[in-house]
């Protein structure tokens, strides 16, 4: 199979990043290049970063957002499989090495991703119904939200090659984005074991920000105007923007923003459903 890039994010997150270092260094699977992308923090994340010496690569970049962070250390890697993780979560040791044995075994997959333990603040939490991962072609029941985790999947090099990387203009949302394009084309595969620990509750989340709904909304726009979509997913992207839409402008009105409110009513009509 080749050797795993391992890409980490990372920005003012000396409290907490040498857990996902360690993590990736421990595991089973040894052949693994992991570079850190440090997007301009300002505490003590350079000097942890160096303690490593060789056994990362640490780059560098003026603080551009997590999207730009993932594109610059996936542009740099050398890997024919590549893995995400984001610098508050962890992997537990296996992880690598069971998705290698899934590429393994499945030779035309494209993507996978292993089930996640959640802490939030310290404490498990057990995800409700609607954040529960499906496997295959997840396109539909993704437009809601995202249920594709980055610190859960690995990747062939050539799905992002094929479907393009995280768009840098979306401060949020970035993943939800990036996932629909390759879900509406490819299946998305779960492996249903719990390998990656995803950690929450912090402040500086972006998942935290409010009215992310209209960054979904950009993402569900941009992909109903590339085309591409099939009758079927065509209506369920027009569906879950109106809905997106809807609640947005509901949110708008009662903060007394009518001309954004106004807007959203009309980009949830621009769209007609496919016969």
């Amino acid at each position: 199979m080749g050797f795993v890039s391992v890409i980490i994010p990372t920005y003012n997150r000396g409290w907490i990043v040498r857990d996902a270092i360690d993590s990736v260094l421990g595991q089973t699977y040894a052949d693994v290049e992991l570079i850190v992308v440090d997007d301009g923090s300002t505490d003590r994340t350079p000097d942890i970063l160096n303690s490593y010496g060789d056994r990362l690569r640490v780059i560098r970049q003026a603080n551009q957002g997590v999207s730009a962070a993932r594109n610059r250390g996936i542009d740099n890697t050398s890997g024919p499989l590549i893995a995400l993780l984001d610098s508050d979560d962890i992997w537990l040791p296996k992880k690598l090495a069971v998705q290698i044995d899934f590429f393994k075994r499945n030779p035309a997959a494209l993507i996978c991703q292993t089930e996640e333990i959640w802490i939030r603040n310290g404490l498990r939490v057990n995800p409700g119904k609607r954040h529960r991962k499906p496997s295959g072609m997840i396109f539909e029941p993704s437009l809601e939200l995202c249920l594709v985790s980055p610190s859960a999947v690995m990747v062939r090099r050539e799905l992002l090659e094929d479907v393009g990387l995280c768009d840098e203009s979306l401060p949020a949302c970035e993943d939800y984005d990036l996932w629909l394009r390759v879900g509406c084309r490819f299946p998305v595969h779960l492996i249903d074991k719990p390998l990656t620990i995803k950690r929450g509750g912090h402040e500086d989340q972006l998942s935290r920000q409010s009215s992310l709904d209209r960054y979904r909304i950009r993402s569900l726009v941009k992909l109903i105007d590339a085309g591409g979509l099939t009758p079927p997913q065509w209506n369920a992207a027009v569906i879950a923007l109106r809905k997106k839409c809807a609640v947005y402008a509901n949110g708008c009105l009662k903060r007394g923003r009518i001309e954004e409110a106004l807007h959203y009513t009309t980009l949830s009509r621009k769209y007609q459903l496919s016969s």
